[in-house]
């Protein structure tokens, strides 16, 4: 007999490994195209793109925050009061022409 002849036996057994595959293939593939598989698949990548969104929010606001520092605050933790003042004055200021104008419209 030569390598290329298979008897039934052999045959059969290969049919069955193979109708094992295709089972095996198709039970996955219903795994992946169920509803919940689908909308859990969907809200994992929500989550993620959200978490991704979040995490870039947070940089840039921690980013914003330690410029702001850098700017009232040395190098050495010591407070700058030759620019603390200019902007305390005029939230000060502000404050005044808010309630100023605020009573002013009362009045009217």
């Amino acid at each position: 007999m030569s390598d290329d002849v298979r008897t039934p036996a052999q045959i059969e057994a290969e049919i069955a490994r193979r109708r094992q595959d295709l089972a095996a293939t198709l039970d996955e593939l219903a795994v992946r195209v169920h509803p919940v598989t689908i909308a859990r698949d969907t809200k994992a990548k929500a989550v993620s793109t959200v978490d991704h969104t979040v995490g870039q929010a947070y940089v840039a606001a921690n980013r914003a925050v330690s410029r702001a520092k850098a700017h009232f605050v040395t190098d050495e933790g010591a407070p700058r009061p030759e620019r603390i003042l200019p902007v305390a004055v005029a939230g000060v200021a502000l404050i005044f022409a808010v309630t100023g104008l605020s009573a002013w419209r009362r009045r009217r």
